[in-house]
């Protein structure tokens, strides 16, 4: 080809590029606006997700057992004192919860879910120091020195809260909580006063950190103490290529209506994230609402009677720890009874609560 001939080409490409952008400058802009899309209701599109097979099933689990074969190395890792930061593309719910419920057998575990708006660090903090004084009151029980066992520390004071946390009695140097933070980055712990607390709580002594990050700008909330010092991080590199399921359940979509209040379906998506004993906890309070229409819920203590006469928790301490999850997912509420006192209810509908167990319950 002539090189005139392509001089021309390029020369009639660019003439009729500038020509298009007169011309789309000066036509008649469209009258339609976002707010006219008729958009799906949210459960009909959530329920369309969850619907979707996953894709590459062997790859992932053989993705999966590979993990599992390092489950030794981070517990050595946690016992020297450092903390486990898990990254990559999947959400790493399933895969820290299976390697605490697998491998911090001898521990207490702490679960936030830092995906929620709603977390309370004071909470955090104090429900950790009563699992840390749960465990050495145990071990004083089989020394035979319970009668020492005085709490000691003030509630009521976060410094003091610290100081036992951080504490250094030769008998329980080996004890430690470790605190499992789904999206340490999440909306709920994002903002640096709450980082600051974890960061402190993470460098005591008798506490352990295991946290998942997806945010790209993650690196921003901590400095060089933070990491290095206070939280101490060992990273590791774990895709599982799994969906976001129970971490989105909260967040609106974009291309649905926004629905009000807690589903069936969205709560048992929830519900089917967690452990069989809290499955459990849960179908005796919603058991009970079923079997008592008229009552204005349940009573904690009588909560706390049967789930221990069914062997579903060991201590107030872990009955507690269940109702703050269930609170953070609004799948229960409390409210006040006729003689004031506290008593917890499940926000749904009777119909929707057979349904919900039904779910579950397959």
């Amino acid at each position: 080809m002539d090189i005139n001939d392509v001089e021309d080409e390029d020369f009639g490409f660019s003439r009729n590029y500038f020509l298009a952008k007169e011309s789309g400058t000066s036509a008649k802009k469209s009258g339609h606006k976002l707010s006219d899309i008729d958009l799906v209701p949210e459960e009909e599109l959530r329920a369309a997700a969850m619907d979707l097979k996953p894709k590459h099933e062997k790859e992932v689990k053989a993705l999966m057992d590979s993990y599992r074969s390092l489950y030794q190395d981070w517990l050595f890792e946690l016992r020297c004192g450092f903390g486990l930061l898990m990254y990559g593309f999947g959400s790493k719910k399933a895969l820290t919860e299976d390697f605490a419920s697998t491998t911090l057998t001898e521990y207490s575990v702490l679960v936030v879910n830092g995906y929620l708006q709603s977390v309370n660090i004071k909470q955090v903090i104090a429900a950790v120091a009563e699992l840390l004084w749960d465990q050495i009151k145990s071990k004083r029980k089989t020394t035979g020195s319970l009668a020492k066992a005085q709490l000691p520390y003030n509630s009521k004071s976060t410094d003091e809260v610290f100081a036992f946390l951080d504490g250094s009695l030769a008998e329980e140097n080996d004890s430690f909580v470790c605190v499992l933070i789904h999206n340490i980055d999440g909306p709920g712990l994002r903002d640096t006063d709450t980082q600051q607390f974890l960061a402190r709580m993470a460098a005591c002594s008798h506490v352990r950190f295991v946290a998942s990050i997806d945010h790209v700008n993650v690196s921003l909330l901590w400095d060089k103490k933070m990491v290095h010092t206070q939280f101490n991080w060992c990273c590791h590199h774990v895709p599982t290529f799994a969906p976001y399921k129970v971490e989105t359940t909260f967040h609106p979509l974009i291309l649905a209506h926004s629905g009000s209040g807690q589903t069936p379906k969205t709560a048992a998506i929830v519900l089917q994230s967690l452990t069989p004993n809290a499955q459990s906890v849960f179908k005796v309070l919603a058991e009970f609402q079923l079997a008592h229409p008229d009552e204005e819920g349940m009573a904690v203590n009588d909560l706390y009677t049967i789930c221990r006469e069914r062997f579903l928790v060991s201590s107030q301490v872990t009955l507690n720890s269940h109702l703050t999850e269930f609170k953070d997912h609004e799948l229960v509420k409390t409210r006040k009874h006729s003689d004031g006192q506290d008593c917890l209810y499940v926000p749904l509908t009777t119909e929707a609560i057979e349904k919900l167990l039904m779910e579950i319950s397959q």
